[in-house]
């Protein structure tokens, strides 16, 4: 898949960094989105022990026939050191690489992480969506930043996560009396298209089938050895 030229590069200061996530965060459009979302592109990476190394997955969704249509695998070297709030400046490189493998265009990405539910209202769903300049969700297991109250236990149900009185996100129960995930927008889209998104394609799990699977895929390729610098 051809992406857009990267506005900015990936070799800089946590200051840098900071000063590109406030500028992406202006490009970030919260609106619905102008077509179906039907195919999913699921995200996801991780690292290989030594810190030295990125291992990202794609695994694209039909979210309609529920079945994966295409998945790939990347890795690159790291670049830049751990520091909270700017974690999309170590995985993202990896996961355009993943993404830039697929032979058909998501219609949206879903990542493993925030959208605007981020400091500075630029997670890694956000970061992605607005590079690629394709619509965008956040589906995270924990919560960044903000505050909320307890969801109903049923699936479907969701309260408001508020930052400073800011609505930023969703806290969503995907399953019967499992825990919730956070829910956010990336970009081009909204939160009511993002939290319903994230429960159709929760069809048996807590976690989206896209994201989930890419969490498997590249889980499987750390064990086997294809991460770059060991498991």
């Amino acid at each position: 898949m051809q992406l857009p030229r990267v506005p900015h590069s990936w070799r800089l200061t946590p200051a840098q960094a900071v000063a590109v996530q406030c500028r992406l965060a202006d490009r970030v459009r919260v609106t619905p989105p102008t077509g179906p979302l039907r195919l999913v592109a699921g995200l996801d990476a991780a690292f290989s022990a030594d810190g030295q190394w990125c291992l990202g997955a794609v695994v694209l969704w039909d979210a309609e026939a529920q079945q994966v249509v295409e998945q790939h695998l990347a890795a690159r070297r790291l670049a830049f050191a751990y520091i909270p709030g700017l974690l999309s400046f170590r995985e993202a490189p990896t996961l355009l690489a993943a993404l830039r493998r697929l032979r058909r265009r998501p219609d949206v990405l879903l990542c493993d992480g925030q959208g605007i539910a981020h400091p500075r209202r630029l997670g890694i769903a956000a970061h992605l969506g607005v590079i690629c300049r394709l619509p965008a969700v956040g589906c995270a297991k924990s919560r960044l930043v903000g505050e909320h109250g307890p969801p109903g236990k049923a699936r479907g149900c969701w309260t408001k996560l508020l930052d400073r009185g800011e609505l930023i996100g969703a806290v969503l129960r995907t399953q019967d009396g499992v825990r919730p995930v956070y829910v956010s927008v990336g970009h081009m889209c909204d939160l009511a298209t993002a939290r319903a998104l994230v429960l159709r394609c929760a069809v048996r799990y807590r976690l989206p089938e896209p994201t989930r699977l890419a969490d498997r895929l590249v889980a499987a390729a750390k064990r086997a050895g294809q991460c770059p610098g060991g498991q």
